[in-house]
């Protein structure tokens, strides 16, 4: 029986070619895309959960409000770790991890230096599940100087041979580390990456007492059944007695004096499997994923998929009138209901199977492209593919039942009378599912447009300094005595138009330094800011503009005392820019000392030195000049100044490669997920359009064919060419109207909501609306009316010889 079906259903796919490619081909579109998407999200979704203790592990963050600036890092003290393990019985173990950048490490005088290094507890892989090839876990970090690499790095450094027991030497270090065990690399889907972990035992900063500033970040393995927000409540507790007495002796308040004036110091506790989607901390090891994207692009798989069903659901009962007789005469001829609705099933599951087989063929050619879009290393394996091959079998069940329903309903009397009219449930149906098809197509270019335009406008927003080419050297203070012989060498160049010595960016990694400051006599308004510690030319370089007052200058000697403020900052401390000159701004933590009082000579217009995510925060420049060069330069021949920077540096013969950043590459950078994010919903859009159109140029080939007789009198009698188009265009394109209508609040509900998330944003003008709408209604036209146009010059004989 079932062979007979799909014998059936082939020579019915045969025998209607042009609506058989069109389904498999919509199928195989929605189906390739869906699996890509899916695949893309279970990725975001499975990060940090290759630790087999992941549901157990916890990350402590910081969280703080000094006068209404708000501080959340996800780096914590150095004793915050062992006060939890000890004052806290449901913490069962904590580990700790710094972040050493990627020093120069030295082998057999070969200095490598992109390898990222971090330091970590001893217990370190106790906690996350990263084997160990060589080398004993259990021991390898125990002692100091000793050093934990991936397999990568081994090969990397020591080819064939053995790593352990081999000796790197570090930057800045004299002292030789060990191997003493070689882990395998660190998955794709962690929220960190490095390629060497060092031992903190003997590490003077580990051993810190200070709650009062740290670069650690704390990872909690906590017992069964712990819930973190009892554990949260009491943090407070915590907060009091370890905190509160360094508050009181640094700050000059009690930590109840602190609170009473509406600021807070406190901690919170993170899901390790929530880091990567969830995150809102700064000082995170690597950007992030976003929640909301993930949510986005699930519901463009899921509509992609719909949009591809309900082109089959409606070519399959617009076309019930050549399929009458056909149930008509198996009715009579003794078939049931249900034989029929398995014959007409059958056909659906042919038509899957069929797109199946596309789609795979698509995936092969298309995945590596996603790939290089999306940064990802995604790739078909066996049980996603099983399970992507059940879903496709439930949706070409799910295609198909209603028109198996629908078909198998017919009376066999009155279709075998010619008496079959499409009734005006199916085509209220048809016309409901044509009508979603174009209000997702239309969102999704609404989607697209705003999308485009927020990047756009962060490409092109002034963002207070001019980031085209300024080139940062971040490792310059190897140099030594020299990082400014370099630099007055080359400022001799013609193409380089200025120079400063400075660790402070704008764009990309920065040191960063939060600093509590108030105006002098009245330590009640605590303002919580970002210290640049610059040079005289900082300012200048970065192509900042002063509002008011005077930069820093080698001319005055007082200037080492001095402070420039932006405008933010000034608000901030209760003043007007005009009225913060010549004022005194005490930082309470300065570099310089506890309580340090600096003399206001200017302000600074406001630029955006972090994400345009969050707004301008307060920002206070003082004159300390740190290793680090930037460079600004006027030139089309980078290449040549490049290499004439690289053989000045050479010259010093530090061992040290010259390594070099773009300051707008750096910045580009930030907006990378952004602008991926742009690009992939684009090429949705275009693909469910595509899709969406298929189907309509089916529904308008079927209404022809049903017209034919009407469009053939129509012309006998005078019709025009341009009569019969708009005849059977006109329909369809007042359902695609509908679908813009229903459409446009919807989507500007969607995306003023990702908006929101962005500080500094654009305002969705009606325009988008329009050009959607019109779009829409445009490629709809183009699909009806290259089909409507070739059925009205049609010859009308063979038209009314059709019966």
């Amino acid at each position: 029986m079932f062979r007979n079906y799909f014998k059936t259903a082939w020579r019915n796919l045969k025998k209607n070619k042009l609506f058989s490619f069109i389904n498999v081909l919509g199928l195989a579109i929605g189906i390739a895309t869906c699996f890509i998407i899916m695949l893309y999200v279970q990725d975001e979704l499975s990060y940090d959960r290759f630790n087999k203790k992941a549901d157990s592990i916890a990350r402590i963050i910081f969280q703080a409000d000094i006068n209404g600036g708000k501080i959340n890092e996800c780096i914590v003290m150095a004793p915050v770790a062992a006060t939890l393990k000890k004052d806290f019985p449901e913490v069962k173990d904590v580990t700790r991890m710094v972040s050493y950048g990627s020093p120069g490490i030295t082998y057999n005088n070969t200095v490598f230096k992109d390898d990222r290094f971090a330091f970590v507890d001893p217990n370190f892989f106790h906690i996350f599940t990263l084997p160990m090839i060589k080398g004993d876990m259990r021991t390898a970090l125990q002692q100091p100087h000793t050093l934990v690499i991936t397999t990568s790095t081994a090969k990397k450094y020591f080819g064939r041979e053995d790593a352990l027991g081999k000796m790197l030497a570090m930057e800045d270090d004299t002292t030789l580390y060990k191997v003493t065990g070689v882990m395998e690399d660190i998955p794709a889907n962690s929220h960190f990456h490095f390629d060497m972990f060092g031992s903190m035992t003997g590490w003077k900063y580990a051993a810190s007492d200070s709650w009062m500033g740290g670069n650690f970040y704390t990872y909690l393995l906590l017992k069964p059944g712990t819930h973190l927000k009892k554990i949260e409540a009491r943090f407070p507790d915590m907060v009091a007695k370890y905190m509160g007495p360094q508050i009181q002796s640094q700050m000059g308040m009690s930590l109840e004096q602190f609170r009473t004036k509406g600021n807070s110091f406190g901690f919170a506790l993170q899901p390790l499997t929530s880091i990567h989607l969830h995150s809102a901390t700064n000082n995170e090891f690597e950007p992030g994923g976003n929640a909301a994207y993930v949510y986005i692009f699930a519901g463009v798989a899921i509509f992609m998929l719909i949009v591809a069903c309900i082109n089959f659901i409606n070519l399959s009962t617009a076309g019930a009138s050549k399929r009458a007789k056909e149930v008509g005469v198996r009715k009579v001829a003794g078939s049931g209901k249900m034989q029929l609705i398995g014959q007409f099933l059958s056909e659906s599951l042919l038509i899957t199977f069929f797109a199946l087989l596309i789609a795979f063929v698509l995936l092969e050619l298309v995945l590596p492209v996603f790939n290089d879009i999306s940064d990802k290393h995604l790739g078909i394996t066996v049980k996603p593919v099983l399970s992507f091959v059940a879903l496709s079998l439930i949706v070409g069940l799910l295609a198909g039942i209603y028109p198996a329903f629908y078909l198998s309903s017919f009376k066999p009397i009155a279709v075998l009378k010619g008496k079959l009219t499409a009734t005006h449930k199916s085509f209220g149906l048809r016309s409901a599912l044509v009508i979603f098809q174009f209000f997702i197509s239309v969102a999704l270019i609404i989607g697209t447009i705003v999308v485009y335009q927020q990047m756009r406008f962060i490409q092109n927003k002034d963002i207070g300094y001019d980031k085209n080419q300024l080139i940062t050297i971040p490792n310059s203070y190897i140099l030594g005595k020299n990082e400014q012989v370099f630099k007055q060498q080359m400022l001799r160049d013609p193409r380089i138009v200025n120079a400063t010595s400075s660790s402070y960016k704008p764009a990309g990694p920065s040191n960063y330094n939060n600093a509590l400051a108030y105006p002098k006599g009245n330590d009640k308004t605590i303002v919580n800011g970002v210290n640049y510690e610059v040079d005289e030319q900082y300012i200048t370089t970065m192509g900042m503009k002063m509002l008011l007052g005077r930069n820093f200058s080698n001319e005055f000697k007082t200037d080492s005392s001095a402070i420039i403020l932006n405008e933010t900052s000034a608000k901030a401390l209760g003043w007007t820019p005009e009225l913060a000159l010549d004022k005194t701004v005490v930082i309470q933590n300065s570099p310089r000392g506890s309580h340090y009082p600096y003399h206001v000579i200017g302000v600074v217009k406001n630029f955006n030195f972090r994400s345009l995510h969050e707004a301008i925060s307060p920002l206070y420049m003082t004159l300390e000049p740190q290793g680090g060069l930037i460079f600004k330069i006027n030139t089309a021949d980078i290449k040549g100044l490049l290499a004439a920077m690289k053989k000045q540096w050479d010259s010093y013969h530090t061992e040290k490669p010259f390594a070099y950043a773009f300051m707008d590459d750096l910045f580009n950078k930030t907006y990378a997920a952004e602008q991926k994010t742009a690009t992939i919903l684009n090429i949705f859009a275009v693909l469910t359009i595509f899709v969406a159109c298929l189907g309509l140029f089916g529904l308008v080939t079927y209404t022809a064919e049903q017209r034919t007789k009407e469009i053939g009198i129509r012309k006998v009698l005078g019709a025009s060419v341009t009569q019969v188009t708009q005849m059977l265009s006109k329909e369809f394109l007042q359902l695609v109207l509908i679908a813009s209508l229903i459409a446009f609040p919807v989507a500007w509900w969607g995306m003023n909501k990702w908006l929101q998330s962005f500080a500094y944003r654009i305002d969705i003008s009606w325009w988008v609306f329009a050009v959607a709408g019109l779009s829409a209604l445009l490629i709809a036209l183009i699909t009806v009316s290259f089909r409507a146009i070739r059925a009205a010059v049609a010859n009308p004989v063979k038209a009314l010889r059709t019966e």
